[in-house]
């Protein structure tokens, strides 16, 4: 790690700062070979199949037509990783495919060599003004945060290294005063993440915005508090070769490094959903009923698009398990 040394005592640097190193370095975990997908580090809805996607264009459609159809339409699919996203969008054939410009945007280069034709591939966000819709499926949960630990009060946590080399956590100074989404006292030993850098990254977004909306999609909770009452490795993961990686100041760079979103932290969204609620709003249960009704047309000389509709009962069941996918939150920001 380029900011804390190893092999003696380093200065320590807040967690925060230890994370953007770890997921984003010279030799951070996205910068080498991190990435979502079967055969990566981590399964999102795009990857249970093109279901998410088909039902995310008939959003992008309705916001379309909501903001008066503008000739440009521009779709940000921030934080793209490989592409699958852009892939099940464009293959849904939107309405505002002819209006629609679809930018993916991924700090990874090499995951950004896997972008699809027909899409912008770019490392930062587009410049503003413009008409369109900013999509960020779990990104806020990537984006580096600062971590507080309750010891007679509210303490920063640092990371720093030993003579082993090893990575261990100080506590640093008391936050005074503590950010008011924290609650006033909590157990010792209390963790919670303060979500800064996702916080100035959705209203940033928002600025960009002439018309349309921002649709953040994540698992989080709706209060910083609730955090607070849970053990931290529930909510303070790591993920490696789909499955759990080891503690988050173990070999860094080599997993990635995850919250639970609270929402309470981030400006104050137009509408606040489960992502099943999402789905059923946006009509997946018709394009679910469409699948069976395809297949069983088709089913004595099944093609690759029956095949692809017949999948759809199942990819359902995956995004709109509560308990899973389906439990995530969609906050929705208009312009």
């Amino acid at each position: 790690m380029d900011d804390v040394q190893t092999g003696g005592v380093a200065q320590p640097v807040p967690f925060e700062q230890f994370m953007a190193e770890a997921l984003y370095g010279p030799s951070g975990f996205y910068t080498r070979s991190g990435s979502a997908g079967r055969r990566g580090d981590f399964l999102t809805s795009p990857e249970v199949g093109p279901l998410f996607g088909a039902v995310l264009a008939r959003h992008l459609d309705a916001e379309w037509r909501r903001i008066g159809e503008p000739e440009v339409f521009t779709v940000v699919d921030a934080g793209a990783g490989p592409g699958t996203l852009a892939r099940s969008v464009l293959l849904a054939r939107p309405d505002c495919s002819d209006a629609m410009r679809y930018v993916a945007v991924e700090v990874s280069a090499v995951q950004r060599e896997r972008h699809p034709e027909g899409v912008e591939s770019v490392a930062e966000m587009p410049s503003g003004p413009f008409d369109g819709v900013i999509v960020a499926n779990e990104l806020l949960d990537n984006l580096p945060f600062r971590l507080a630990v309750y010891d007679q009060g509210w303490r920063e946590a640092l990371v720093g290294a030993g003579d082993d080399g090893a990575f261990t956590e100080v506590l640093g100074d008391r936050l005074d005063p503590p950010p008011p989404v924290l609650p006033s006292t909590t157990s010792l030993g209390a963790r919670v993440p303060i979500v800064d850098r996702a916080a100035a990254w959705v209203d940033d977004s928002v600025a960009r915005l002439r018309s349309g909306s921002l649709l953040v999609i994540d698992y989080g909770v709706a209060r910083t508090a609730e955090l607070a009452t849970r053990p931290w490795r529930d909510w303070l993961r790591t993920y490696r070769g789909n499955a759990r990686g080891d503690h988050y100041l173990r070999d860094p760079g080599t997993q990635d490094i995850t919250t639970d979103v609270p929402f309470d932290q981030l400006r104050e969204p137009d509408s606040t959903r489960t992502q099943a609620q999402f789905l059923q709003l946006r009509g997946i249960t018709e394009l679910v009923d469409e699948g069976r009704r395809i297949w069983t047309e088709q089913a004595a000389r099944p093609g690759l698009e029956a095949m692809r509709m017949r999948s759809r009962v199942a990819e359902a069941e995956a995004l709109l398990d509560v308990h899973g996918l389906g439990g995530f939150l969609v906050a929705e920001w208009r312009a």
